[in-house]
């Protein structure tokens, strides 16, 4: 039901999401650990959600790394943007690695990214841009936090920018 691995400076106990936490309304797949990042982090912060295949320990030297091994991107996302606002300041409060030319690679993903924040942003699919790979890599290392999944789809790299809570 849980599981304990070292993250940079201490030791952290996750449980899975069939656990109950103590809170009500807070979707129990946000450890404390992340819920503690995602309260710290002000408005333009950005936060990154990254697949499998995603350096996140190296990209995020200055940044803090929450480990979520065994847990995909959409399920991160969709619980995550109901406590966290997207910028309005900004075109693209969200955005997508984009595939490199010459690879063959499909992301039907992207569709349920997009699924996801129309039920969160009325901006809806025009609040999700795209950022060429490499430019994506040096703006990760300027991000508040990466969240380091198990997500196993291709280029399934999220960014988002964090918006004003006015709730």
């Amino acid at each position: 039901p849980c599981s304990l691995f070292l993250n940079k400076e201490f030791v952290v106990l996750q449980y899975e999401k069939e656990d109950y936490n103590m809170l009500k309304g807070i979707p129990k797949i946000l450890s404390p650990e992340l819920l503690k990042v995602l309260a710290e982090m002000g408005h333009s912060d950005r936060l990154v959600i990254s697949d499998g295949n995603f350096p996140a320990e190296s990209m995020g030297k200055n940044a803090i790394v929450v480990r979520c091994d065994g847990h995909g991107v959409p399920e991160l996302l969709e619980a995550i943007l109901q406590v966290f606002p997207l910028d309005t300041y900004v075109e693209h409060p969200m955005n997508l690695m984009e595939v490199m030319p010459g690879d063959n690679v499909e992301t039907p993903i992207w569709e349920t990214y997009k699924e996801i924040v129309r039920k969160y942003d009325k901006r809806g699919d025009a609040a999700v841009g795209t950022i060429e790979r490499f430019k994506f890599y040096d703006e990760t290392r300027d991000a508040y936090a990466i969240i380091a999944t198990g997500e196993s789809a291709l280029y399934a790299n999220v960014m988002l920018q964090k918006g004003v809570v006015t709730d």
